[in-house]
């Protein structure tokens, strides 16, 4: 069956002086997951060189840009200007999910505001972005890790005996032990058949309300490919669906 197309009205904001342009094409598919990205908003002092990328991109993608004079040295109006801006968007009932393309832990507070709404955000950094940041978001992508991943060549799929031995991530990626111990919290945590097996798609639900998470962050497309990298889990294919069982 097909999955049904998401229908929300998602507004991306940019902190443009804190993230490269390179990533917004795969930072738009990401963000495809809640619905079309309506509202584009990039900001900064468009006066620096450093922009120019944003600023080719503004041209061709439809992205508003909000011009933000540097004040006073060593303050930022963007946030500012950012935080006000995602806050009217929330009150206005539009809106039903945020991307935040920013490595910069000060929109911790804001993206906590907007899940208390009930809204999803989907947070774009790099690999410096501080936890806080990370843990706040619906779902935190790691830029870097989402544009080589869009870059890489598609290699045949490793058979499911194969991969069960695997411990690492395509590229060498090694699937960090905290990210292991929470899957199998989760497995723990959710209802399973008489033979011990799960269904992926309820550890994986359970796993995103405990953490943010995201399988791009490791190499992986699907949350599938990741739990087959990891030797604790066996899976087997039923009806369409991904069932998983601890081992180790």
């Amino acid at each position: 069956m097909t999955a049904p197309i998401p229908s929300g009205n998602i507004a991306l904001l940019i902190d443009a002086d804190n993230v490269s342009a390179d990533h917004f094409d795969p930072v738009l598919t990401v963000l495809a997951e809640l619905g079309t990205v309506n509202i584009r908003r990039a900001y900064g002092n468009w006066s620096k060189p450093a922009l120019k990328g944003w600023a080719r991109q503004a041209v061709t993608q439809a992205i508003e840009t909000q011009q933000q004079f540097d004040l006073t040295k060593g303050k930022n109006a963007t946030d500012m200007k950012m935080t006000i801006d995602a806050m009217d968007l929330m009150a206005s009932g539009r809106v039903t999910g945020f991307g935040l393309m920013s490595s910069d832990s000060d929109f911790t507070p804001l993206v906590t505001r907007i899940r208390q709404e009930g809204l999803p955000v989907y947070g774009f950094g790099t690999d410096k972005t501080p936890q806080a940041f990370r843990s706040a978001c619906t779902r935190f992508i790691d830029v870097g890790a989402l544009t080589s991943a869009r870059e890489a060549p598609v290699e045949q799929e490793v058979p499911s005996d194969e991969a069960d031995a695997e411990a690492e991530a395509p590229g060498g990626t090694e699937v960090a032990p905290d990210l292991v111990k929470l899957l199998i919290d989760a497995y723990n945590a959710v209802k399973r058949d008489d033979q011990g097996f799960a269904r992926l798609s309820e550890v994986g639900q359970l796993a995103g309300n405990r953490s943010s998470f995201d399988t791009r962050n490791y190499g992986f497309k699907r949350l599938s490919d990741l739990v087959r990298s990891i030797k604790n889990f066996k899976v087997e294919s039923r009806d369409g669906q991904t069932w998983i069982k601890r081992v180790h």
